[in-house]
């Protein structure tokens, strides 16, 4: 019996995982001109954004690295 419950239970996790996948590897329709616009600048300004943020953490942290002996300008050999 206990067999028995777990194979449903197994069977229905399978069920709603394929569900899941599904929704997330369906093809959206084919969006606006606008809203195509509007998700390219947003994408713009979030690597715009990821760049400045890593060339402050390189900036402000670079000291930390030379302490360490771990240099950025190290060349390899």
């Amino acid at each position: 019996m206990r067999k028995e419950q777990l194979s449903s239970d197994i069977e229905a996790d399978g069920e709603k995982i394929a569900a899941i996948w599904n929704e997330l590897t369906h093809k959206k329709e084919d969006a606006s001109k606008g809203e195509y616009i509007a998700t390219l600048v947003s994408n713009s300004v979030t690597a715009i954004d990821a760049f400045l943020l890593m060339r402050k953490l390189m900036k402000n942290y670079s000291g930390v690295l030379k302490m360490f002996g771990l240099r950025r300008d190290r060349k390899k050999r």
